[in-house]
């Protein structure tokens, strides 16, 4: 408070309106004042009339005690006129001091000290000196897993928000927040764009288009990445100027589409890091199912790596021991040579004609049942809505919940059931439903929120995407170029610098995928990168590792060894136009 109210000193005198109100408030203590003398003067003329004799001090501490209502009594009045004079002291004292005083004092210190600390708490510019940091002007599920993610590799960010009420309750929920209309090109160079990373603007598209088309205006050079709900919206915004526009409805139907089993045994890739590449395959009916990693000798025979295992919606980095079931898919590493070699055994497997059941004709549905149509993969959509999916050979009209409805769409036949809804409850029912009705099926289901990903796991889905992690992992991977590659929900691939404590040792020796549960896919040094190392070598001290983990087995890996991911050299400068 010390500190504040010299401040609020300073405003008062700097401001136009402040001088103006401070000279009002000048006017009304001088009145005050004023009023307070003749009243002591009155006093002394009315007391000698009674015949007491008081002292001008008296007389100021009698005026104060009954206008401020306290009354104390030893000194009084004996005629009616005393009295009367009394009772206009008193009176007038209410007025002055129990209201005009107050209304005063909070007119002109209390909300000025309240405003400050609102302004500290969202302020509306920042400091000259930040820099490198990530401008973000949208709140929602996509942005709150994304500042997650900026705080976890080190990234300064800022959350705008127009309304001063709503940046307070973010401020309060532990958000970098700053106050400003995403519409005004001053609130960005407040938000000092020019040394910003990044902006983020993942509203709708015609937000998106304003903000990008305001920020542009200011920056040339920050690189700018939106999402687009609309196709059409996608020219639009890298008009706008945009360097890279985000669908990720489509996004999902993709990944969705890659990781859909019971088609065929082969292994669709799903990530690459330069020359090596990351692939998931079914082992459903294929001869892999009932042998352990050892016993497959796949690195023997193709050259592929198994790091891990996903087995009813869980991930298992691969030991020599691990039990490969007929459910599972297994994670791959290696190069194109590899898994061609991989996909030469194994490509007759697996074979099956039924169609793979997507559940709800939305934006997500429709996208996967592009990408499985791409992929000469057939498909039955169960949608309430007939309009949604023009194709009426591939829709089935009603209810999901209805058994009906489901067998009419091929749940006793299809391998692959996909869940597609933008209602988390209503993902977790129906995981739930068809779990129940078809026990040994793939499930497959889309999550809008983060938190919601372990329920619909226990739930049964085998597989589960989320909305607002894809978004924040994709924005991330372009902002770090490469440094990090989601591969699925919970399960990334990251570069890290080679640990001093490592350096030397062999993989062996480490014991990595025992200590932290990650796995060390390849080794990238200055000579170029080695796709599944020798585990007998020992560890450059200047390279990189290449690393599968789970969120677990890379927060154990850090706090093992204090390391984080290698940081993006440059940032996103370099970022051209594009759109994903």
């Amino acid at each position: 408070m010390a500190k504040i109210l010299p401040l609020q000193l300073i405003r008062l005198i700097r401001g136009g309106a402040s001088r103006r109100n401070l000279r009002i408030l000048g006017r009304f203590l001088l009145i005050l004042g004023t009023i307070i003398s003749c009243y002591s003067v009155l006093f002394h003329v009315l007391m000698e009339r009674e015949g007491q004799e008081h002292t001008w001090l008296t007389g100021f501490y009698w005026t104060l005690t009954v206008m401020s209502t306290l009354g104390f009594g030893d000194i009084t009045f004996h005629t009616d006129l005393g009295r009367m004079f009394s009772m206009l002291v008193l009176v007038s004292g209410m007025l002055f001091l129990l209201v005009l005083l107050p209304f005063t004092f909070i007119e002109f210190f209390y909300e000025p000290w309240m405003r400050a600390q609102a302004e500290r708490r969202a302020p509306r510019e920042l400091a000259p000196a930040i820099r490198g940091h990530v401008i973000l002007t949208d709140y929602d599920e996509v942005t709150a897993a994304l500042i997650r993610r900026l705080e976890q590799f080190g990234y300064d960010y800022v959350l705008m928000v127009p309304e001063l009420e709503e940046a307070l309750r973010l401020h309060d929920t532990g958000m970098r927040v700053a106050l400003g209309a995403l519409d005004d090109p001053d609130a960005y160079t407040q938000m000092r764009v020019e040394q910003a990373a990044l902006v983020v603007a993942t509203g709708h598209d015609t937000l998106n288009t304003n903000v990008t088309f305001t920020v542009r205006g200011v920056c040339e050079k920050v690189p700018i990445i939106s999402t687009a709900s609309d196709e059409a919206s996608v020219d639009i915004l890298e008009l706008a100027g945009s360097n890279h526009v985000l669908r990720l409805e489509e996004m999902l139907g993709q990944s969705f589409s890659r990781r859909t089993m019971g088609t065929d045994a082969v292994a669709h890739v799903i990530g690459q890091f330069d020359d090596l590449l990351i692939a998931e395959a079914p082992t459903k009916r294929t001869p892999l199912v009932g042998k352990t990693v050892r016993e497959t000798q796949l690195r023997e025979h193709t050259g592929v790596s198994i790091v891990g295992v996903w087995s009813q919606g869980s991930f298992q980095p691969a030991t020599p021991d691990t039990l490969i079931q007929d459910n599972a898919v297994l994670v791959l590493a290696g190069s194109r040579e590899h898994l061609d070699r991989y996909n030469e055994i194994y490509l007759i497997y697996n074979v099956s004609t039924a169609p793979i059941l997507i559940i709800g004709g939305g934006r997500v549905g429709r996208a996967t049942a592009r990408a499985l149509a791409d992929r000469g993969i057939d498909y039955r959509i169960v949608e309430r809505l007939p309009d949604r999916v023009r194709d009426s050979q591939k829709v089935v009209i009603g209810n999901a919940a209805e058994l009906e409805i489901l067998k009419r769409a091929g749940i006793d036949e299809t391998q692959t059931v996909i869940i597609t809804t933008h209602d988390d409850d209503m993902n977790v029912y129906l995981t739930v439903y068809c779990r129940r009705l078809r026990p040994d099926v793939q499930i497959l289901s889309r999550a809008q929120l983060e938190r919601n990903v372990r329920t619909l796991h226990r739930a049964g889905a085998d597989i589960v995407m989320s909305y607002a992690s894809m978004g924040a992992t994709a924005i991330v991977n372009l902002l770090r170029r490469g440094k990090t590659l989601m591969l699925a929900e919970g399960l990334d691939v990251l570069r890290v610098n080679v640990p001093r404590e490592l350096a030397g040792k062999t993989l062996v020796q480490s014991s990595l995928r025992e200590q932290t549960g990650c796995a060390v896919v390849a080794i990238r040094t200055s000579a170029g990168m080695e796709v599944i190392p020798d585990p007998q070598k020992p560890l450059p001290a200047e390279g990189e590792l290449l690393l599968i983990a789970s969120t677990e087995a890379a927060r154990a890996f850090f706090d093992k060894y204090h390391a984080r991911p290698t940081d993006a050299e440059t940032g996103v400068g370099e970022i051209t136009a594009s759109h994903v």
